[in-house]
């Protein structure tokens, strides 16, 4: 490590209390963008964020979209040979809701002693995404304020519609393409092994997404005067859906596996080896045996294996009391998550091929809102992900877990697909932050020693 950097930590540590005192700034904007109430909040978010970069050197703007704004802030280094990087985080939150399971209101965030992780921040927004975006920018402030400049060229882009499906950002990111465009994102979305152990996340899952509508009868029908004869949507649907998994948990869809691009044989066995209780993992949510597939571990079906799995079916009668009735539709809506090697559209059309194999004469089937976006996995030797390790560990003490992702962001195919970069994936989240949920809560120390870990990553890709 340069005297630089041990300047800049040691800033960091000195400087711990104004560093939260920002953040606790923030967090008491209610951003709440899929609200429409709260748009002057988001505009005031946005505003709040360009100010922040402004104050820790970058030259930043708040620019306006269809929805919500977007925050652009950029630092270019005088040294045209080291990397410039994209950072992205979120301004918007979730909805509070239900309001009456908060200990304290969520947006007047407040300290608290939690046992299993010391000193925690609670609030809506601390975890995601308001407290993570923020262990970047505090690690830029730190620089700057050490050594009047970054190591690496630096852009920024702070979005305010993540929570509610990004409808602004492809357009955005089209119209600003050569603005954006660098030769690494850097993204804080995703979270940590541990509370002491840091990761890289190296593979997200993709998704496909379909709802089908199975029609029979042409009208409602009086189960008495029409049962039997009179073909019953709902047990249709079911039919066809309760034939997707064989006993073993896997997808039968007829070529749903052909094209997966499985993870190295070294890669699993250091998933095994971080030694997952597989019982007490299930125990947490209730469960006892796993339902995947039954050759694959815990790990392997949450990060490299696919899914396909029902969210929701609708159908008949579904009030109080009894309606005795055939209804004439029913209706289910669907996911698929994806690894590597899956194509969307390619498993949709699998999907409508095996409900059209086994929709019985008599019946129709539409398709709503087809649709969904590829998983994405990047080569875990690039320097890029090595310089990362390397200063994670000497961060956290220990060298980082290189894991995957069930979920999917969007976000990180886009940089892919639309400005050409692959994107380094470190963030300090844990499972039990309650993101989405009452009383969410970020650690102190997530947020402390993940801004040293980026003022350490970002003196090593300056190496690069």
């Amino acid at each position: 490590m340069t005297e630089a950097n041990q300047k800049v930590l040691e800033s960091l540590d000195k400087n711990r209390e104004a560093a939260l005192k920002r953040l606790i700034e923030v967090l008491e904007i209610p951003s709440i963008s899929t609200d429409p109430a709260h748009n002057p909040d988001c505009q005031k978010a946005a505003e709040w964020c360009a100010k922040s970069l402004a104050g820790a050197g970058f030259e930043a703007s708040v620019r306006p979209t269809e929805g919500q704004p977007m925050v652009v802030g950029h630092y270019r280094s005088d040294n045209a040979s080291v990397p410039h990087v994209l950072f992205y985080g979120h301004y918007d939150v979730q909805p509070a809701d239900p309001l009456e399971e908060w200990d304290s209101p969520p947006f007047e965030p407040r300290l608290a002693r939690d046992g299993a992780n010391g000193d925690v921040l609670v609030g809506r927004g601390t975890s995601d995404d308001k407290g993570q975006f923020m262990t970047f920018i505090e690690a830029c402030r730190a620089w700057m304020s050490v050594n009047g400049s970054l190591p690496v060229s630096v852009s920024v882009l702070i979005e305010g519609e993540e929570e509610s499906g990004s409808p602004s950002l492809a357009p955005f990111l089209d119209a600003n393409a050569n603005e954006l465009k660098a030769d690494l994102a850097l993204v804080c979305d995703t979270g940590q092994w541990d509370a002491t152990s840091p990761a890289i996340t190296t593979m997200l899952r993709g998704l496909a997404f379909a709802e089908i509508v199975v029609t029979g009868p042409s009208r409602d029908l009086h189960s008495g005067m029409y049962g039997g004869p009179a073909q019953n949507p709902i047990r249709v649907l079911a039919s066809i859906l309760g034939e997707l998994h064989d006993s073993n948990g896997r997808v039968q869809i007829p070529g749903f596996y052909d094209d997966i691009v499985s993870p190295a044989p070294e890669q699993i066995e250091q998933w095994k080896a971080l030694g997952v209780d597989e019982t007490a993992w299930l125990a947490a949510i209730g469960l006892e045996r796993m339902a995947g597939e039954s050759d694959h571990g815990l790990l392997e079906q949450l990060w490299s294996r696919p899914t396909a799995e029902i969210n929701g079916i609708i159908g008949g009668y579904t009030g109080p009391g009894t309606k005795t009735v055939i209804p004439s539709k029913a209706s289910a809506k669907l996911t698929f998550r994806l690894v590597p090697g899956q194509v969307p559209e390619k498993i949709i059309k699998g999907f409508k091929a095996f409900v059209g194999e086994r929709l019985p004469a008599g019946c129709t089937v539409d398709y709503l809102g087809t649709g969904g976006s590829p998983a994405v996995g990047f080569d875990v030797t690039a320097p890029a992900f090595r310089a990362a390790a390397q200063a994670l560990e000497e961060e956290w003490g220990k060298a980082p877990v290189l894991m995957g992702c069930g979920g999917s962001i969007p976000i990180v195919e886009s940089f892919q697909t639309k400005l050409g970069m692959d994107s380094l994936l470190v963030g300090f989240a844990l499972d039990d932050d309650r993101i989405h949920a009452p009383n969410e809560k970020y650690n102190l120390a997530s947020f402390h020693k993940g801004a040293r870990s980026w003022a350490r990553i970002l003196e090593k890709l300056a190496a690069l």
